[in-house]
Parts: C-alpha cells; structure tokens; sequence
C-alpha cells in the first residue's frame, strides 16, 4: 500500500503569507520525495482560505521542478468552473513540465459558496461535470473535435499541443457514493474516495464497489488504483493526540461553515460556527495518534487491498510540526506496508 501526502494548504492567518504557505508546501514535497513517498496532493479551492489552492496545476509543475520521482495528484481540480477549450491545453502541457507524472483527479466542486461566486449554479455541478468530463477527453484524445451539448456548443477544433502519450495524464475521479465508483471503475477511471463520517461497513461498501467495477474491465482493468483520503498526523503522546484533535476541531469549525453550512466568508476568511459533534467525536474518526496506533488502523485497508492512503494533514499544524509528522510516519509506519 502506499502513502501520499495531501500539502498543507490552510492558511488561518494572513500575516504568514501566502508565498511563504506556498514554499512550505514545495518543501513538503521534497521531504517526501526524499522518503519515498508515492504522490503528493493538491486541492483547489477559490476565495477562501481552507485548502486554498487557486492554481494547483502551476504548483505541479513547481513541485516536480524540485523533486525527482513523486507522482502530483490533483485532489481535486473542478471541472465545472473551467472552460475546456483552454484547460485541455493546460493539462496537457503540465503534463509535460512534470514529465508525465502527473495525475489527473477530477471533481464538482463541493463549497457553493465558490462554485456560485464563480457564476456556475451549484444544483448543475454534477451536469455540468460529466460533460465537461466527456469534453476534456475527447479535446485530449482526438483532433478536429466539435460539440453540441448543453454547457458546449463550438465548431472543430484542435487542442495544441498534443499529449506526447495520445491521451494526456491518467485521471482519477472523486466519488464518494458505491455504485458511482463502481460505475466509474468500469469506465477506466482511477478513484478518489474518502468515508467521511461513514462507518467502517460505508468504507467496505467503497472499496467492494470499485473492485467490481474493476474485475468488470478485465485485463483493461488490472492498473486501475483506489485511493482513500484520511485526515492523519503523528502524536507522541495522549496528550499531544489531544493538542492536535482540539486544532482540528476549529479547523473543522471552519470546513463545515462551507461545506454543509451558510458559507460565511468575510475577506476571504472563513467563520468559525458551533459545530454539533463534539471534538473527542471528531477525535474517533481522525487517524492521529501513536506509531502503533497508526499501523494498527491502517492494517484493515491493506488487507482491502486499498491501493494508497492519502494523509490529509491540513488542519493548521505548523510546518515544523507538519515536517516531522511526514518524517516520523515514513520511518515508523511505512515500512510496515512496504511491497
């Protein structure tokens, strides 16, 4: 099984300074690199401050300049708010400049409070999604392409430059629902899942979905990965397990406001709101903890056969901290999953 690591992309406090968030994430990466990990993930988000990466693709080519093997996982792009006539060429040519190790997820959009911002209805996501999909492939895939749909009218034309593969960087989509990833599985997409505040039989049912829809491609199917998003980082001790679930909580004060809540933004801040589930609740669905304690959580996903782990470890943790917890679990817990 293995390990990516999703970059620490929350900024709580503008006087640190969006440059130097940004050179934290690139030397994130290289420790990674360094220690053999897998990929390194980035998200996009717009006009706010949670996970706030408005350019993941030239981060990407950022990233690879300064590492040497890493795979770059989108985590995910939004397709809906892009046109595809000038992304497709984008994605291309950031395939390019990280020499193919780019991994294309791609998602919806799930904060309104962007997506509405951004002029795209936030009820036509999922519509506007798949044909913006089916688009983006095809303008990859093929030449002279024209297209009459619903968000896409326009006569032939040709991406340029063409992917140096014939079809541009493999794509991983985010799903969260069983017969979506089945689905999805069977359509040669790789998947990017998470249980969220599921209960372990919501995750067996994930998993099981996508190896249907894998078995059901074959020997199409056989390099097809599943990837699952869990929030992770090191503790020494209970009492640091408890130091970093208490800053996650008024993380999560925050992710809820827009992600089930009103989206209440001042300045590109999002607002702290009362949250329901108390923080030792929150507490029980986080991976941080001990070494042991880790290896002992993530053994039941290898046996699923989850083919990697990503680590969110973005909820306000200072990057010395953020470091060592990247340093720690390559030492003391990958080693336990290795081959």
């Amino acid at each position: 099984m293995d390990f990516s690591i999703q970059l620490s992309s929350y900024f709580p406090d503008k006087s640190y300074g969006g440059a130097q968030l940004y050179r934290d994430m690139v030397d994130q990466s290289v420790l990674a690199d360094k220690l053999g990990y897998d990929a390194v993930s980035l998200t996009e988000h717009h006009l706010i401050n949670i996970l706030m990466q408005p350019a993941p693709l030239q981060m990407a080519v950022k990233i690879a300049a300064a590492t040497k093997q890493i795979k770059i996982m989108t985590s995910v792009v939004v397709l809906p708010i892009h046109d595809m006539r000038t992304y497709a060429g984008e994605v291309i040519v950031t395939d390019m400049l990280t020499d193919g190790r780019l991994m294309l997820g791609v998602g919806r959009g799930a904060y309104a409070f962007e997506i509405e911002r951004l002029g795209v209805d936030m009820a036509s996501t999922r519509e506007k999604f798949d044909e913006s999909l089916d688009v983006l492939q095809a303008l990859m895939r093929e030449e002279e392409v024209s297209w009459d749909g619903k968000y896409y009218k326009f006569d032939p034309l040709t991406i340029m430059p063409r992917p140096a593969n014939g079809e541009g960087p493999p794509i991983m989509m985010a799903v969260l629902i069983p017969q979506a990833i089945e689905a999805c599985a069977k359509r040669g997409f790789h998947i990017q899942t998470t249980p969220l505040s599921g209960d372990h039989q919501h995750m067996l049912d994930q998993v099981n979905a996508f190896n249907r829809g894998k078995e059901a491609r074959g020997e199409k199917g056989k390099d097809l990965t599943l990837s699952l998003s869990r929030v992770a980082f090191m503790a020494s001790s209970a009492a640091d397990r408890q130091r970093k679930i208490l800053q996650a909580d008024d993380y999560y004060s925050r992710f809820d406001n827009v992600f089930t809540g009103p989206g209440i933004v001042k300045n590109g801040m999002i607002e702290p709101l009362p949250r329901k589930q108390t923080a030792e609740q929150l507490g029980e669905g986080l991976l941080i903890c001990t070494p042991q304690e880790m290896i002992d959580k993530l053994a039941p996903y290898q046996e699923l056969g989850v083919d990697r782990i990503i680590l969110n470890i973005n909820f306000g943790m200072t990057q010395a901290e953020t470091m060592e917890a990247i340093q720690h679990f390559a030492e003391e817990v990958m080693p336990h999953f290795a081959g």
